[in-house]
This record gives structure tokens, sequence and C-alpha cells, in this order.
């Protein structure tokens, strides 16, 4: 048994200790890394994974029409509120019901803390995020999108939404565009 309150004992600890992280910086610094050149390959070399929450967008039907009813459950749920609804019930002609209708979607990104709360209550599954990272602006009014005007094609770089340039661990790319 080592007696630590001795001199030479507090020594063999701190040697111990000292070699202890020694040993791990080597390890690390002999790993492979994974080096992007951001902002100049982007469009070559850029993985983003699937699954990275980027920015909220809707979802569309097949004729282009938006799914969400306005039923305000993704709005209740987001906690700080970067989601607001704005819809005005209509009554059919024909049948006579009434109906929500969505006026607007504004949805804050400055606010969001992209917790995927919103996504996860919605039942019409008419949002998702999206894996687009590139949203600076130059002003804050910018970052309130309105989503139901909004087509949403893709991301600002190509193949973004499958998860852009294949991941290459232990690559340094030094390829300029």
């Amino acid at each position: 048994m080592e007696n630590n309150n001795s001199y030479f004992g507090g020594l063999v600890s701190g040697v111990k200790t000292l070699c202890t992280g020694l040993k791990v910086t080597l390890t690390e610094y002999f790993t492979a890394k994974s080096t992007e050149q951001y902002p100049e390959n982007r469009k070559t070399t850029l993985h983003v994974a699937k699954r990275h929450r980027g920015r909220l967008v809707f979802k569309r039907n097949e004729d282009g029409s938006h799914k969400c009813t306005a039923c305000t459950l993704c709005e209740k749920t987001c906690p700080n509120g970067s989601i607001k609804i704005i819809s005005e019930m209509l009554t059919d002609a024909e049948t006579g019901k009434k109906k929500k209708n969505l006026v607007d979607y504004q949805y804050n990104l400055g606010d969001c803390m992209f917790c995927q709360l919103c996504t996860n209550a919605c039942n019409f599954d008419a949002i998702e995020f999206t894996n687009d990272f590139e949203n600076s602006t130059f002003t804050r009014d910018a970052l309130v999108l309105h989503l139901d005007k909004e087509n949403y094609k893709g991301g600002s770089l190509p193949n973004l939404i499958d998860g852009g340039a294949p991941l290459e661990i232990g690559k340094f790319n030094t390829k300029t565009k």
C-alpha cells in the first residue's frame, strides 16, 4: 500500500497521473482526423449528418399543398414560442361544416432551440427539420420564415439533404472547389 502522505508517495502518485494524461494525449495525437476546409470546399467535400437539425420546413403533398391543418399543437409545445400560427374558421358551402384554414405559419429561426418537440407533437406529419445549416442573415427580421408561403426545394449545397459529400475519416482535404 502506498502512503500518499509522505513526500515520495505524493511524487509517485503525481508521476502516475502525469503518465495517464500523456497516454491519453498521445493516443489522440495519433488517431486519424477529419478536417473540413470551410467555406472554400463546402460544395465538394462538406459532410453534414442527415439527422442534423438545421431549419424547420413544411412537408408537401404530391400536388404541392402543405399538410398543415392549423391544429396549433406545434405552437403549444414550442418551449420558447418560436412558432406562431394564424388561422381562421371557414364554413364549407356544400356540407356546412366548419374547418380551420391556415392563414400564416411564422417560424422564428433565430429563437428556435432545435429541440424537435414541434415535429414530435405534429399528428399530421406536416413539419420536419432539414440539415440545411447555412441560415446566416444580416438582420433578425430575415430569420422569421413563413413556411406556408415558401416552397423549400432543398439545401443551399448540392446533395445536402442526403448528407452532402461522403464522410472520409483521416483525410486532410486541401482541394479548392
